[in-house]
Parts: structure tokens; sequence; C-alpha cells
């Protein structure tokens, strides 16, 4: 069991339980899985960029990625149905820990002129999404090695029932949010 779910079993799990005042402990919420996807159009001319961008993910996941075929034609951007665009891996349970710990802990404070992460970015299921314009932020990748500085999107999927529980869930994880002005 890594760190983070143990933390989450024995600190999280009941601070939430009293601060949402539910009774049973299933109710509280939890992170279900964690979506990592990079899309690559530049692969359509190069499949070497899809090479390194499946090695990448692969090295910041720990899990082998699958590639996402185009699903239609596209003349203007000239794609064609069934090209390789992009590549993503869906992390549960113990490796969904382990990566949720080193995004926190170690990939966040190392984005540049970071200033917090949104928190409008919540889809109204209790879901959060973000980007990643670099994959270097991770230590896994060697800089030297890297070919091309290319982005990820991360989707955090909770079971909350709304935003807002799933903000405190994520908060108790220590996501830096800053707050919105509005």
């Amino acid at each position: 069991m890594s760190r983070l779910q143990q933390q989450y079993k024995n600190e999280i799990l009941p601070k939430l339980q009293k601060e949402l005042g539910l009774k049973n402990p299933m109710a509280v919420p939890k992170i279900e899985k964690i979506t990592i996807n990079m899309g690559l159009g530049s692969a359509l001319g190069d499949k070497k960029v899809l090479q390194s961008a499946l090695e990448e993910i692969s090295l910041i996941s720990a899990q082998k990625p699958m590639t996402c075929n185009a699903r239609k034609s596209v003349a203007s951007f000239k794609l064609r149905e069934g090209n390789p665009i992009g590549c993503k891996v869906t992390l549960r349970k113990a490796k969904m820990y382990e990566f949720l710990d080193r995004l926190v802990n170690i990939a966040i404070p190392r984005i540049r002129d970071f200033r917090g992460l949104n928190e409008k970015s919540f889809d109204g299921r209790g879901n959060y999404n973000m980007g990643l314009s670099e994959q270097i932020v991770f230590p896994e990748i060697d800089f030297e090695k890297v070919g091309a500085v290319r982005g990820m999107d991360i989707a955090i999927t909770t079971n909350a029932s709304c935003d807002e529980h799933a903000k405190q869930l994520l908060t108790a994880f220590n996501f830096p949010f800053i707050k919105n002005k509005d």
C-alpha cells in the first residue's frame, strides 16, 4: 500500500467524514481513477514523435499507454481515419496513488511561474481536469533525451456528488488551489 493510500485511509477519510457530516465512511468521496492524455498532432508527419511520447508517458505513469487513433478523416489537417494522434493511460489503485503523490509533491512545485491550480476546473460532477504544458516537470524524464516539449492533460475522477466535496477531497491531498476573485 502506498504512502498516500495509507494517509487517505488513516487521516483523510475520518477527517472528511467529520467535515461533511457523513455517518457512513463509504459515503466519503474518494479518487477512482486518474487519466493522463497526450495529444500528438505532430505525429502525423513523424512516427518517432509517437514513439518518444509513448516512452515518456510510460515512464511518468509506470504503465504502458495505449495509442489513440483518429475517428474520422479531416482533409484540412491532412488527417486520415485510423492514424495515431495521441496516447493515454488510465491509472487505478496503487499506481494511481503513487502518481498522485509524485504529481502533488514533485511535479507541481517544479512548474515554472506556478501560482496555484484553478479551482474552476471542476466539471460539475466532482471530477477535476488540469493541463501541464511540459512533461519535463516529472523527475523520470531525462531532460537531455527530450526531443520536444509536449503537454498533457490529467483528469482526476472522483465519486464525489458535487464539486465542493471533490474540492475538499483534493485539498486534503494537498492540492495547491488558488482563490478566484469573482
